[in-house]
């Protein structure tokens, strides 16, 4: 088995023939090992993708292997190799964290050892206390810890860090790629595209139901331009650039989008400085996943 996920043609319709067709036909693959970060705005598939990969959920159409088995049909066999970090796991408010912890091991083979668990997300310290008092960060780690409980081989996080504050994120990223180390292969949803730069091996970005991009972040990346953007005096002529820009004006402002970011900006430079033009907020960078994600979002591309 060369993936540990594969989706192939996958769709999902709510609402019958005549319905609402959440997830349009994507496919995708994960390979043993590797963190797959799944982007895309509200609405866009990506909970509905996931369900349908954690064997939730049946598709409407398509296929999905997890493992190389069906993750619906052979739940039973599937779900003892796997961990899933929901965005709202909805634990008894009344319980400590210890006592959820133990009370979610009771449904797993072989566990983590619950006080390993615990440490392992950053919640050991809090263990004796009720779920209702934990803060929503605490909450999420105490997500991760259920979710690492089992030893899964493959990892669904569903927006894990939401809610953490900055070092809190950092450490769970440190737990990630451990486990990653470890062999785990994860499957990632998240609104931080930092997060996704950072851990993701390979991603996809979705929009309205379907895969838009996917690929390394620098694969995704170099198929958008660079950005130059300032501002200078209203009917000012921007001269011919080289690298094929495009310049759109809106006012004072204006912003260059570039294939040759340093030949085109040196060029810009050197004008400015032949005519005595400042330009103010100067500002120029290369594309980015950012970039990328909002064209995206945008519909654009």
């Amino acid at each position: 088995m060369t993936q540990a996920i594969e989706v192939r043609d996958l769709r999902r319709r709510y609402g019958g023939p005549r319905g609402f067709e959440a997830v349009k036909g994507i496919s995708f693959d994960v390979a043993h090992g590797e963190l797959f970060a799944l982007l895309g705005t509200n609405g866009a598939g990506k909970t509905s993708t996931m369900e349908i990969v954690e064997g939730l959920d049946r598709p409407s159409g398509g296929t999905v292997r997890l493992l190389g088995q069906d993750p619906y049909r052979d739940r039973a066999t599937v779900r003892p190799r796997i961990g899933v970090m929901l965005q709202d796991a909805g634990f008894p408010a009344d319980l400590t964290v210890a006592e959820t912890a133990r009370m979610w091991a009771g449904t797993l083979p072989g566990p983590r050892p619950v006080p390993e668990a615990l440490e392992l997300a950053g919640i050991g310290h809090r263990a004796g206390v009720r779920v209702k008092q934990l803060s929503g960060g605490e909450r999420r780690r105490l997500d991760l810890a259920l979710a690492l409980l089992g030893r899964p081989e493959v990892l669904f996080l569903d927006e894990p860090t939401t809610g953490l504050d900055p070092e809190s994120r950092r450490n769970t990223w440190r737990v990630i790629r451990d486990l990653l180390v470890a062999g785990t292969t994860v499957l990632l949803t998240t609104h931080y595209l930092d997060e996704a730069q950072a851990l993701a091996d390979r991603l996809a970005i979705m929009h309205t139901g379907t895969v838009v991009t996917t690929g390394t972040v620098a694969q995704v990346v170099s198929a958008y331009p660079a950005r130059i953007s300032f501002s200078a005096s209203i009917g000012t002529d921007i001269p011919d650039l080289p690298g094929s820009p495009t310049i759109t004006r809106d006012g004072a402002a204006v912003v260059i989008k570039t294939d040759a970011l340093q030949a085109t900006l040196s060029a810009l430079l050197r004008w400015a400085d032949d005519h005595a033009l400042p330009l103010h907020d100067l500002d120029a960078r290369s594309a980015s996943l950012e970039e990328a994600f909002l064209t995206i979002a945008g519909g654009t591309r």
